[in-house]
């Protein structure tokens, strides 16, 4: 296949291939976790797992577990990436390969789908759930094990209802899902739970067409593009910039070196009043910004007073990455980090500082 110049200038369609180099995104997580957390020291087995948890919100809201596990396999005979396979070949290259669907599901060593009864003080819950998150065999890229579905039972002298019917949760009842961010995203979230629940609801195989694009095609034409023009873009954008050098901020330890990871992090969370959240929407409507260009432009200037007067300031956010129509509704890993840098001028007003983000 020829190197193409543009992203938009052809049509892709499936390739009808099994086999195929990772994407940038796949051999991104692949090596930082082979890299930097697969050392017996750290804590956390599993930095990249994606947990989606859900609880049975009423005695209502019923569900079968042969019939979830029914829409589960059903989802992982469409969607390719979910019994694919990442392994380095002997030229050190990182190989992704889609398994046969029935080979996978078929798998009894494979904890894909396990129940586990639930005791009632929720703090025991939580450690319970905190185990699973942690379990060293929970994935095995070289395998295309990277998705399993975890029912956490309450115990069953809970369940009036269900004493006769041990195949339908109820109440209090959770359904945690463990995911692989090498095949699964934050977009990808709403596609599995959509498919889920038509597959559940219709209890049957969801339709495939088999000439539809799949994450592996989508691979191979990320690898063929002429990425020249991106090349100097960003080596124009950040020249000048030490990458390695840190903001002065008033911390009170320092980070330690990339040699040392615990696999532990911490978040802070700041809730803003209604009263807030509604001057934040009328400016960035006023002013025809997004949300994030407005945040952005606020970060900035947190970033500068923290810093007392630094001006040269670059952070880093994630994207999206999913820019044709054909990567919509297809789950994979798609995400970027991008690099997002400016150069204020310490006299510009805030106005003045939001039109020059925007503008950027």
């Amino acid at each position: 296949m020829n190197v193409k110049e543009n992203i938009n200038d052809y049509y892709w369609s499936s390739l009808h291939i099994i086999k195929a180099k990772a994407s940038f995104a796949q051999e991104r997580i692949f090596l930082d976790e082979q890299i930097r957390f697969s050392s017996t020291n750290n804590n956390t087995n599993n930095m990249y797992v994606i947990p989606l948890i859900y609880r049975i919100s009423s005695m209502n809201d019923q569900i079968s577990i042969s019939r979830l596990q029914h829409a589960i396999q059903s989802i992982i005979r469409k969607h390719q990436i979910l019994r694919t396979a990442l392994h380095l070949d002997t030229n050190g290259t990182i190989i992704q390969h889609y398994l046969d669907a029935n080979a996978i599901i078929n798998d009894k060593k494979s904890s894909r789908f396990s129940i586990i009864n639930l005791p009632d003080e929720e703090h025991e819950q939580n450690e319970i759930v905190k185990k699973i998150l942690n379990q060293s065999d929970l994935f095995d890229l070289s395998k295309g094990h990277v998705i399993n579905c975890h029912i956490l039972r309450r115990a069953q002298s809970n369940h009036t209802f269900t004493q006769n019917n041990n195949d339908l949760l109820t109440k209090d009842d959770l359904i945690l899902f463990t995911i692989h961010h090498a095949c699964f995203d934050g977009a990808s979230t709403s596609i599995f739970l959509r498919d889920l629940s038509l597959a559940y609801q219709s209890n049957d195989l969801l339709s495939i067409d088999d000439n539809s694009v799949q994450y592996i095609d989508y691979c191979v034409h990320e690898h063929i593009m002429n990425m020249t023009s991106s090349q100097e873009f960003w080596q124009l954008e950040l020249k000048g910039y030490t990458l390695t050098r840190q903001l002065s901020l008033p911390v009170d330890r320092q980070r330690s070196s990339t040699n040392q990871r615990s696999g532990l992090a911490s978040s802070a969370q700041i809730i803003f009043d209604d009263e807030i959240c509604a001057s934040f929407r009328n400016y960035a409507s006023s002013h025809h910004l997004t949300l994030f260009q407005l945040g952005l432009s606020i970060f900035y200037v947190f970033l500068f007073k923290l810093t007392h007067g630094q001006t040269d300031l670059c952070i880093s956010s994630i994207n999206a990455n999913r820019y044709r129509s054909e990567l919509v509704n297809m789950i994979g890993m798609f995400v970027s980090t991008l690099p997002y840098r400016v150069e204020l001028d310490p006299h510009w007003s805030f106005d003045e500082i939001v039109k020059y983000v925007h503008e950027k």
